[in-house]
């Protein structure tokens, strides 16, 4: 069993309570726009950080992590990318790479919009956490922490951070 803590669009700014939240996961997963490298170092000052760059991040960033992270947890298939979209209006380049890599569970950030929505076309659990920065248009910064029990993706809690 792994306990996952999903956060994405930080934008420079890691509320101290995330750590909080986060204590008992395995793994941190963060889907992009970090902004400097401090905040990728102290996300994995404490768990495995798997990370990817977004639209915002510069090249210390773009320089550690990619624009996708295509990797297996326990038993399912992951994907984490930046900007993909959401079931059904994928960006075509994400819809090329859900259609060759097939995962089970899609993650993306971008929007800034909370969503969990499983997609019956590509039988495929997709989860965007919202933002947990105080940049952009969101009213109530928010995280998701959730397991992946072997092919079981279970126990998903949004959890808010308050006000932006």
């Amino acid at each position: 069993m792994t306990k996952i803590g999903l956060i994405s669009d930080t934008h420079g700014f890691l509320d101290k309570v995330v750590a909080t939240h986060f204590k008992d996961c395995d793994e941190i997963w963060h889907a992009g726009d970090l902004g400097p490298i401090e905040i990728a170092e102290q996300l994995k000052s404490q768990h495995t950080l798997r990370a990817v760059y977004g639209n915002i991040d510069g090249a210390d960033i773009r320089t550690v992590f990619s624009e996708n992270e295509i990797f297996n947890c326990e038993e399912v298939k992951v994907m984490i990318r930046h900007i993909g979209g959401y079931p059904p209006r994928y960006n075509p380049e994400t819809r090329k790479a859900l259609e060759l890599h097939k995962p089970r569970l899609f993650i993306s950030g971008h929007s800034h919009i909370l969503r969990i929505m499983f997609d019956p076309a590509i039988d495929c659990l997709y989860i965007n956490p919202g933002a947990a920065g105080r940049e952009g248009w969101h009213k109530m910064r928010t995280i998701v922490r959730f397991v992946i029990d072997k092919k079981d993706i279970r126990d998903c809690e949004v959890i808010e951070l308050g006000k932006r």
